[in-house]
């Protein structure tokens, strides 16, 4: 009774402590969460405090608009594509709701201005980089990155260009994940570097806006002279295998003619009807002439007469 009490306890008390441990990741998750919307709120809702000076000149841009109507309303309407968003300055603070688009906006002439986000993936080329491998083999790689705008507003508010940013650290990368590698696993392990290289550059770009979809390595470029070596050595060791090949089928040659001089040995007149064969297969492939000789087993029996 005493066990099963002890035992009871113990699954409470450990039931209790899951439960605690699921309530402090939960109120964590839930504290990241709010501090992500916080960082976006702050960087959206930043109209609310353009000062009254700021109200003024947003309240006289608005009658100034209404009194060159309806000239002026060419100046205010702007469309952007299906691919693109507009992120909205007034006075220089990003607009209330963030990205805009696609189809119409209005903005005011004189106070607002606004730029286009392409949100399409973009592909670059990285340019060959020389790497020194893990084993001290100089190499040059290239590849190709796929990524695309995530968040329009982070990727104009928190960095000045985001697609030279992004190339700029890819070949970074690309020299520091190809130092750690020996000369074989570069050669090999292609897709793991790349899926190394891809989780680097996501977290890296994440404040950005930026989404890296893929990144692949396009190709490996030794040296002539390490060439010339691993050629050297591929050739020497298909040689040997070559060798070794060609001396077992010896081997196994010569056993089976033991075996067919065995039962040769047994009956003299295979032999004689070996060296038939031989004469006939010489007679289909040349047209020669042929001596002959005839078997002393033969003249045996006329010579005893």
């Amino acid at each position: 009774m005493e066990d099963g009490r002890e035992t009871a306890a113990m699954r409470e008390e450990e039931r209790r402590k899951r439960q605690i441990d699921s309530e402090l990741s939960s109120r964590n998750n839930k504290d990241q969460w709010c501090h992500t919307v916080d960082d976006s709120q702050a960087l959206e809702n930043t109209d609310s405090d353009i000062g009254l000076c700021g109200w003024i000149l947003v309240i006289f841009s608005i009658l100034l608009t209404l009194l060159t109507l309806p000239l002026s309303i060419w100046m205010c309407i702007k469309i952007v594509k299906e691919y693109e968003r507009a992120i909205i300055f007034r006075l220089g603070r990003i607009l209330r709701g963030g990205a805009k688009g696609p189809g119409l906006f209005f903005i005011l002439p004189c106070t607002d201005s606004f730029i286009n986000v392409d949100m399409r993936t973009i592909t670059f080329d990285i340019p060959p980089q020389e790497v020194l491998t893990k084993d001290s083999v100089t190499v040059s790689v290239d590849g190709v990155v796929y990524y695309r705008v995530q968040n329009a507003t982070l990727a104009v508010a928190n960095i000045t260009n985001a697609d030279a940013a992004t190339r700029l650290l890819a070949q970074t990368t690309l020299r520091n994940v190809l130092g750690t590698k020996n000369l074989a696993e570069i050669l090999s392990d292609r897709e793991e570097i790349a899926h190394s290289m891809q989780s680097t550059l996501d977290d890296a770009t994440d404040d950005w806006g930026i989404k890296v979809e893929r990144v692949e390595i396009k190709d490996v470029k030794l040296p002539l002279q390490l060439q010339r070596a691993m050629a050297a050595e591929a050739e020497a060791s298909r040689e040997a295998r070559a060798k070794v090949i060609a001396a077992e089928g010896e081997m196994n040659a010569s056993r089976a003619l033991k075996e067919a001089s065995l039962v040769i040995a047994e009956s003299p007149s295979a032999l004689q009807l070996r060296y038939l064969q031989t004469l006939n297969t010489i007679a289909a492939e040349k047209n020669s002439t042929i001596i002959f000789p005839l078997p002393i087993d033969m003249m045996q029996s006329f010579l005893k007469h």
